[in-house]
């Protein structure tokens, strides 16, 4: 027995693209969450190894149930496991400042991602940018700022870093839907676990070999330190996150694949509001009133991008 959402796409399914997306923002905005929560209790690297170890182990049962263990092999590796390795910068920027960090922060400034694909159109997809992308990039680096506060005195560096992680995701969105259209979702899925836990691994390696110094073990824990003690907790934890990360990239790749990005891309913002809404029940936290009005600046760039980027793909398909 086969299940359409595993094999590889046969044409745009605007509706279904949708749902598929508020699935993955919802459950990728509540993993993110709970890593926070749980970044005292263990260490980026082990985190790493053990949610990579359980989406692999998922991947694999999938695949038996859902058409066989071919749907994990890419056509084109290539461009699979180049988007895998921009996911891994991604990750670690994102995840790395999460001790530090509110969920507010970390949220938009992933989400500045549409802004980075606007300023990459250009140079590297030879599009034109015309006035209404450069305004929603003025839009959104007031949006960050606002976000980043970097006036203030205690503005630190690691602010910084989940802008960081939406520039390398826009690069894989941008990988996704220019060169990865026909891949199965679970070959994506299956690589970036490949490579998560590779990255993982290395990373645990290298940091039990040659061990920091402790002010910065100390200071930096979660990713200065390569395998803290396992506990129950973590493992349950991590076990978690994978059916919650592999649902949610699954969902959000197939999303990608089966409709326009500039259809898609007002809705992912969606992640900010399931962001807040997580960092609500689980930090009783609400983001501050400047917080609220970065995210809302944020949020209204990418949506004016996509819809600029939408009129133009309708002009251009109106006059071939």
């Amino acid at each position: 027995m086969k299940y359409s959402l595993f094999e590889r796409p046969s044409g745009d399914r605007p509706i279904l693209a949708l749902g598929l997306l508020l699935t993955g923002v919802f459950a990728l905005a509540l993993q993110d969450s709970l890593v926070k929560l749980m970044s005292t209790q263990t260490s980026f690297w082990q985190f790493q190894t053990l949610r990579s170890i359980g989406n692999l182990s998922f991947i694999l049962i999938l695949a038996t149930f859902g058409g066989g263990v071919g749907l994990l092999l890419p056509r084109n590796w290539r461009p699979v496991y180049l988007r895998a390795a921009f996911l891994i910068v991604c990750m670690f920027s994102f995840f790395a400042g999460a001790p530090y960090l509110t969920v507010a922060q970390m949220a938009a400034g992933l989400y500045t991602y549409p802004l980075f694909i606007s300023l990459l159109a250009g140079p590297v997809l030879g599009e034109r940018v015309g006035p209404w992308r450069i305004g929603a990039l003025i839009l959104g680096a007031i949006g960050a700022s606002f976000i980043l506060s970097p006036w203030l005195s205690d503005f630190s560096w690691i602010q910084v870093l989940p802008i960081v992680a939406g520039f390398f995701y826009a690069l894989n969105v941008l990988t996704v839907r220019r060169a990865c259209r026909n891949e199965s979702p679970l070959a994506l899925a299956f690589a970036v676990g490949i490579a998560f836990l590779l990255s993982g691994i290395l990373g645990i390696v290298l940091l039990s070999a040659f061990p920091l110094s402790s002010e910065i073990r100390a200071s930096m824990p979660f990713v200065a330190i390569g395998w803290p003690e396992l506990t129950l907790l973590v493992a349950g934890f991590a076990l978690f996150a994978s059916v919650l990360n592999l649902t949610g990239n699954i969902c959000h790749s197939r999303a990608y694949q089966t409709a326009d990005a500039s259809l898609l891309a007002p809705l992912d913002f969606s992640y900010l509001l399931f962001a807040a809404i997580w960092s609500r029940l689980i930090f009783d936290q609400w983001p501050t009133r400047q917080a609220i009005i970065g995210m809302t600046l944020i949020g209204t760039a990418g949506i004016i991008t996509a819809w600029r980027e939408r009129v133009v793909a309708r002009r251009t398909q109106s006059s071939q």
